[in-house]
C-alpha cells in the first residue's frame, strides 16, 4: 500500500505508542529514515538505529558465556541488543536497510520481532520495532525479505514522496526559494527511478537536499557540474536553465517596494519563481505589500500562484498571521484561498 510522507507520519504516530511494528519500503533517498527520526522526536522516544546488513546472526542472539558450574552457558546480549534489553525509556529500535541483510540475519530477527525475546532475555515493553528497506527493483542490493519476517510486522507500506510534502519540509527548513520554485515547476523531477547501473546520482529528495546545501556556495561557472553530480545531468541542466530565468526576474525587494505596479509575469516558470521568492521575503512588517501583490495575481487569473504565495508565507513565517493585513485579507478572496475554498 502506497502512502505519502504525511500519511506515514500520522500512521507511525498511532502505531508506535501501541508498540506495533511497521515495515517501510520505497526508493533510496526519499526520506524513510528522516520520518522515523521525526517520529521518535514527536512521540518522545529514544532512537536506536541498527544496520542488519553489517550484522552477524549472533548479534541478535547474544554471545554464549559459560556458567559458574562450567557445564552450562547463557547467551549474553551485547551492542544494540544489550541497549534494547536495558531500555528504561520508550525506545524505537529501527532496523534500517533490512532487505540488504542476509537470510540468516533476517531469520535471527524473527523471534525478536514477534515473541520479543531471545532465549531467556525478554525485551522490555517500551521497545517498538520499525524497519525500512529499498525494493528489489531499486538496484540497492536487496534480494528480498523472508516471508516469515514480513508477517511479523503489523503493517507494510510503501513510501512515495510528493511535491506538497517536500515543499512543506523545504519551506520550514529555509531551502532556497529558487529550488522550491523549480521543483514546483517540475514536480516529476523530485524523485526519479534510476534505470541504469552507472555510477551516478539520480533525482531524489535526499539528492535535492545536497543541491540545497551547495546553492550559494558554488560559483555560477561550476553550478552545472556540482548539481549534475547530485541529481544527474538532465535534471541539473533544467535547473540551471530555470535559474537563469529566475535571476532575470524583478527582485522580490523591488516588487515589495511597488507591489501595486510591479510586473506580473506571464510564463508559468516565472510565476512559480516570483511566488516562492516573495514568500521567502514575507514578514509581519511587509505583509500588507505581499497582500497587495497577491490580490493582483488573483485579478490576473493566477489564483493558484496566489495560493502558493500565501501558504508558503504562513508556513515559513507564522507571525504574518498576526498582521492587520492578514486579518483583513481573510474576509476576501485571499481568505478563501487560505481556507481552501
Amino acid at each position: 500500500m502506497k502512502v505519502t510522507p504525511t500519511q506515514l507520519t500520522e500512521l507511525l504516530s498511532l502505531y508506535v505508542p501501541k508498540r506495533l511494528p511497521v515495515l517501510i519500503t520505497g526508493r533510496p533517498g526519499i526520506g524513510k529514515s528522516d520520518i522515523v527520526d521525526e517520529t521518535a522526536r514527536e512521540t518522545d522516544h529514544e532512537l536506536l538505529i541498527s544496520h542488519p546488513v553489517v550484522e552477524d546472526p549472533t548479534d541478535s542472539k547474544g554471545l554464549p558465556f559459560p556458567g559458574a558450574d562450567g557445564t552450562t552457558a547463557k547467551f549474553l546480549p551485547f551492542g544494540d541488543l544489550e541497549r534494547a534489553m536495558t531500555a528504561r525509556r520508550p525506545l524505537i529500535w529501527f532496523l534500517d536497510d533490512l532487505g540488504q541483510a542476509s537470510p540468516a540475519v533476517q531469520a535471527a530477527k524473527m523471534q525478536l520481532l514477534l515473541a520479543r525475546r531471545v532465549g531467556e532475555h525478554v525485551l522490555p515493553p517500551q521497545v517498538t520495532f520499525l524497519a525500512a528497506t529499498n525494493r528489489r527493483t531499486d538496484n540497492a542490493g536487496v534480494t528480498g525479505i523472508l516471508d516469515p519476517v514480513i508477517s511479523r510486522f503489523a503493517t507494510v507500506v510503501e513510501l512515495e514522496p510528493t511535491i506538497d510534502d517536500w515543499t512543506k519540509w523545504a519551506v520550514r527548513s529555509n531551502v532556497q526559494a529558487e529550488l522550491i520554485a523549480f521543483l514546483r515547476f517540475r514536480p516529476d523531477l523530485l524523485s526519479v527511478q534510476k534505470t541504469s547501473r552507472d555510477i551516478e546520482n539520480s533525482p531524489s529528495p535526499r539528492s535535492w537536499g545536497f543541491v540545497a546545501k551547495t546553492m550559494g556556495i558554488v560559483p555560477k561557472h561550476l553550478e552545472h557540474i556540482s548539481y549534475a553530480g547530485s541529481v544527474g545531468e538532465g535534471a541539473a541542466t533544467e535547473l540551471v536553465s530555470f535559474l537563469q530565468i529566475y535571476r532575470e526576474l524583478p527582485s522580490p525587494d523591488a516588487i515589495l517596494l511597488a507591489p501595486d505596479t510591479a510586473v506580473i509575469p506571464e510564463k508559468t516558470s516565472a510565476l512559480y519563481a516570483v511566488a516562492a521568492a516573495l514568500a521567502a521575503r514575507a514578514s509581519e512588517a511587509n505583509f500588507d505589500r505581499v497582500v497587495t501583490y497577491t490580490e493582483r495575481l488573483i485579478d490576473a487569473g493566477h489564483r493558484e500562484f496566489a495560493a502558493l504565495l500565501v501558504r508558503d508565507s504562513v508556513e515559513r513565517t507564522p507571525a504574518v498571521q498576526n498582521s492587520y493585513a492578514f486579518i483583513r485579507a481573510q474576509a476576501g478572496e485571499i481568505g478563501k484561498i487560505i481556507r481552501g475554498e
